[in-house]
């Protein structure tokens, strides 16, 4: 399996939280800017049981260890902003998705290919807000797929697929197969984007606070984002 983590770097220009119908933290931010490399360790092949599933203490063992923190931290960060469910699919190889429109119609036209899928489906046997959410996709897709990706916020950290460069891909096609691999793809996506968007010291310092700042957005004092972090932190570094 090809690393999720290849590339790290490129200092944020913007990252805005928008909660979302399940309470999670929106990432948005600008992928334009080139990064720069930084080589990581590869990650093992995920447990084919598992891989859509749930996250296991080696995958956060795994991800502290690139990052250079402590696994407690990594879980906290996550348990927030994942959700206590810590949701990153709705069915194997069916992320779950939220589909921006307005996004959509920002990116459809800055992408170099315009071209739509025909062949395009909606995957089956989803029901209620996935279904509603895949349909919205897929017919975006249809008519200009890059711009649809680009235009969704994809896995348990609904990340935009507009930020794929600071995800450490080359590109949102390769963005939009890590996110549908496994949760632990989902979850290395993650920390290349936080370390590229400038919150990596925010974590390894236990700054939550400036690290919801930064990924929540101006309102993350009045949800209480920092102040959840650190009573999260608090119960897995006790359970360490």
């Amino acid at each position: 399996m090809k690393p999720a983590v290849q590339a790290l770097g490129a200092f944020f220009l913007l990252v805005a939280g928008i909660a979302c119908g399940s309470g999670k933290g929106t990432a948005s931010a600008d992928s334009s800017k080139t990064p720069r490399t930084v080589k990581v360790d590869s990650v093992p092949e995920v447990d084919e049981a598992t891989r859509y599933t749930h996250l296991s203490d080696e995958d956060f063992r795994i991800v502290a260890n690139e990052l250079g923190v402590e696994v407690a931290s990594v879980k906290a960060v996550v348990s927030i902003e994942a959700g206590a469910n810590m949701k990153g699919f709705w069915a194997p190889g069916v992320p779950v998705i939220n589909f921006d429109r307005s996004m959509y119609n920002r990116f459809r036209n800055s992408v170099k290919n315009r071209q739509g899928n025909k062949n395009a489906k909606v995957p089956p046997g989803l029901t209620g807000y996935a279904l509603q959410e895949w349909t919205q996709l897929v017919n975006a897709r249809r008519v200009n797929e890059q711009g649809a990706n680009m235009g969704t916020f994809w896995g348990m950290f609904q990340i935009g697929g507009f930020n794929y460069k600071l995800c450490g891909c080359e590109s949102v096609d390769e963005f939009v197969r890590l996110m549908s691999y496994s949760e632990l793809e989902q979850l290395e996506l993650f920390a290349t984007f936080i370390t590229n968007t400038g919150m990596l010291n925010d974590l390894k310092n236990r700054n939550w606070a400036a690290f919801a700042r930064k990924y929540n957005g101006a309102s993350y004092a009045r949800r209480g984002y920092h102040t959840k972090m650190a009573r999260a932190y608090a119960r897995f570094k006790k359970e360490s």
